[in-house]
């Protein structure tokens, strides 16, 4: 690897004025100590180097400091004038050395000017490209100022500009001398390593950027990433030589394919065969190398070729020619990022794709699909596809859920991944409303004519799509989209088979992301909403009833009218009984529920309680882990106990040990404490009785504290 440090005599000149600079520190602390002994050492040492220096005669001109030094001034030595005139020597040394500090510290603040006026002329050249220039005055500031860090970091910069990669490693490291923790200085050496290819230097400098900034970490994957690749493609291409020194047949093949194929004025099936022979020839990574670094993805030169796959209609034989480039191109970057990289910087390829992907040919959706995949299946891959204008592609690939074979399959596979990714979300925005939601609304009310498997899967990436809050909201705001959602929730004639079931499952995730938004639209629905989770309440399918619970527990507190519909169903037993059951998913949603419920309608507490008269239910669930849980169940407790005879019903239990746990517990969330304090007051307002407990319990002081919450409820 290169030496660190390209200059070794201004680098020792660096160190030992560090190591002078130490010392002098070191001197002026015990010259300044209370104790005699310590100051009579210092003052030995003091005049020892002084006459160290006198006889040496070193004097340095102040433009060779590097940084902020104090060097003890050997001209100034007035001991005995200043002796006769009343002072010690250790008093006219001390006065000596202050004077001599003021005069460099005055000339250090003009040079510090200095070196920043000539920093903002550098800055001003490089923002106007003249990074020549730049490197001037950077380096004129370093000649008043050579300590001063955003000097040499800016010049790296430019000389980075300018290529010269070595000179920008010397500079970062003189920036790391004057402060060790420089991110800027760590980042510009990697960048220089990394044009070098010197990639264990590039994971140095990662590894020292992350102790630095550990925030940074998602960017500085994605730089080791590329760093990783980069490598990668040095040492293939180094391999794929030493294979062509050797004499390899395949790459002798492979060229010599691809002169033909580049040849002129030939027909349509002369270069049909010759590519299908290249994609054959592509068995491994050796020979994808061999394709590329004989200019492989410059096959679009070719007029023909380059005809047949941009045509907007094509004849039979083109639609075989573009079959065959696609073949081609995935056996060149199957598993290779770096082809990869090549096919989609050719403009025509991105730009087709999608065009390809809408053709009425099947087959060469198909292989379009399969060379999308090989992209989508890698984080690399997915990165290189979003520099591309995807903005129709989630139209384009939901349609194929109305194919009849493997392509809804493949297409759902790549949206799946495709969803991962936050910058396809803000892609998507473009065409959503006048593209995807009115194709969305069509297949989920053709749903029992579609391949219900491939409908599930897009259904599910709409639901992960709401990740995005402006693709959510949308949804959320659409009465077609409800209604549709509503129609296949209704019901299928063959409502029990598996591919059914997946679509209700995934339409109930998908109602569930959607409730996240409060709008007028979720307000109209509410009631047919509660009213088919309620039915799904039965659903044989557990994962159906839990996720059916909550959607519910999120669309009641949207509709007092579907509070009462669904109490008068008989929602509260259910939701007993799934409490009881103790999954903890479910019983989430069910005492979510429950509360809305019990808030609103009186109807719901008094079934509570009548259902379960001593309340062990709600008791239990105070004695859980799960905040949402205690807070939830809390509150239904102080609902139940402005029933008359509740309070009463809990005599003999625990109710007050765990209400002053909860009550005066440290639990994040504040609705514990809150609804707990207010039901422990209901309880003892309603039967004082409880209070003796309280006492024993030492709880007098929670009890007091919490009658502000009873009040204010």
């Amino acid at each position: 690897s290169p030496a660190m440090l390209r200059d070794e005599k201004t680098e020792a000149d660096f160190n030992r004025f560090l190591r002078c600079l130490d010392d002098v520190t070191t001197l002026l602390e015990g010259l300044k100590s209370p104790d005699p002994a310590v100051q009579e050492k210092a003052f030995a040492e003091t005049e020892k180097r002084l006459r160290e220096q006198e006889a040496s005669g070193e004097e340095e001109e102040e433009g060779r400091t590097t940084v902020n030094r104090t060097r003890i001034n050997t001209s100034v030595r007035a001991f005995p004038s200043e002796i006769k005139a009343g002072l010690s020597s250790d008093e006219s040394f001390l006065a000596a050395l202050e004077k001599d500090a003021k005069e460099r510290a005055q000339r250090r603040k003009r040079n510090e000017q200095l070196a920043n006026d000539l920093k903002e002329q550098g800055n001003e050249a490089f923002r106007k490209g003249d990074f020549a220039l730049a490197i001037q005055r950077y380096t004129e500031g370093l000649e008043k100022l050579r300590d001063k860090q955003e000097l040499y970091t800016n010049r790296a910069q430019a000389y980075l500009k300018l290529h010269e990669y070595e000179k920008a490693i010397t500079d970062c490291e003189w920036a790391l001398k004057c402060n060790k923790s420089c991110y800027k200085a760590y980042y510009l050496m990697m960048k220089a390593h990394m044009k070098l290819q010197h990639f264990t230097e590039v994971k140095q400098c990662l590894a020292e950027m992350l102790e630095i900034d550990p925030h940074k970490d998602h960017l500085l994957r994605d730089i080791a990433m590329e760093a990783e690749l980069e490598e990668r493609r040095v040492a293939d291409e180094e391999a794929a030589e030493r294979e062509v020194q050797a004499g390899n047949v395949a790459a002798s093949s492979i060229q010599e394919l691809l002169q033909r194929i580049s040849s002129p004025d030939h027909d349509i099936l002369y270069y049909t065969g010759g590519i299908r022979l290249l994609a054959e020839a592509l068995k491994s990574r050796t020979e994808q190398t061999f394709f590329r670094t004989n200019n492989g993805f410059s096959i679009l030169r070719n007029e023909t070729v380059r005809g047949a796959f941009c045509a907007e209609s094509r004849s039979a034989a083109e639609e075989e020619l573009c079959v065959s480039l696609l073949l081609l191109w995935q056996a060149a970057c199957a598993g290779n990022e770096e082809n990869q990289r090549l096919l989609l910087a050719q403009p025509e390829v991105g730009a087709q794709l999608p065009e390809l992907l809408s053709s009425g040919t099947a087959q060469i959706q198909r292989e379009s699909l399969a060379l999308i995949a090989l992209y989508s299946e890698s984080k690399s891959g997915r990165r290189l596809l979003l520099k591309q204008d995807l903005s129709r592609w989630l139209q384009i690939l939901l349609a194929f859920i109305k194919s009849t074979d493997e392509r809804a399959d493949s297409a759902m596979n790549i949206l799946s991944d495709l969803t991962e990714e936050e910058s396809f979300q803000t892609q998507c925005r473009a065409t959503f409303a006048t593209g995807v939601l009115p194709l969305f609304t069509e297949l989920l009310v053709c749903a029992g004519r579609l391949r219900q498997a491939a409908l599930a899967r897009g259904v599910g990436v709409l639901g992960s799509l709401c990740a995005d809050v402006g693709l959510r909201a949308q949804l959320a705001q659409s009465r077609e989209c409800w209604q549709a959602c509503l129609q296949l929730l209704d019901g299928d004639p063959d409502a029990s088979s598996p591919g059914y079931q997946q679509c209700v499952f995934a339409v109930l995730g998908l109602m569930m992301n959607l409730l996240l938004e409060s709008n007028g639209t979720i307000q109209d629905f509410a009631v047919p909403i509660s009213g088919r989770c309620l039915a799904l309440l039965n659903h044989q399918d557990g994962r159906i009833v839990t996720r059916a619970t909550g959607v519910l527990s999120r669309v009641l507190p949207a509709s007092p009218s579907a509070v009462e519909d669904v109490v008068k169903g008989g929602v509260v037993k259910k939701m007993l009984k799934f409490l009881k059951a103790g999954g903890h998913l479910a019983s989430s949603y069910a005492i979510m529920t429950l509360s809305i419920c019990t808030k609103s309608c009186r109807r719901a507490t008094e079934e509570l309680l009548k259902r379960d008269k001593r309340l062990r239910v709600l008791l239990k669930l105070l004695e859980s882990r799960d905040e949402l849980l205690v807070g939830n169940a809390a509150f239904c407790l102080s609902q139940c106990l402005l029933l008359p005879g509740a309070a009463s019903s809990l005599l003999g239990s625990d109710v007050v040990q765990l209400l002053l746990r909860q009550a005066g517990g440290d639990a994040r969330r504040s609705s514990v404490q809150q609804n707990s304090a207010i039901a422990l007051g209901r309880l003892c307002v309603a039967e004082p009785r409880h209070i003796h407990q309280l006492r024993k319990l030492n709880g007098l002081a929670i009890l007091s504290s919490s009658m502000k919450y009873v009040h204010s409820s």
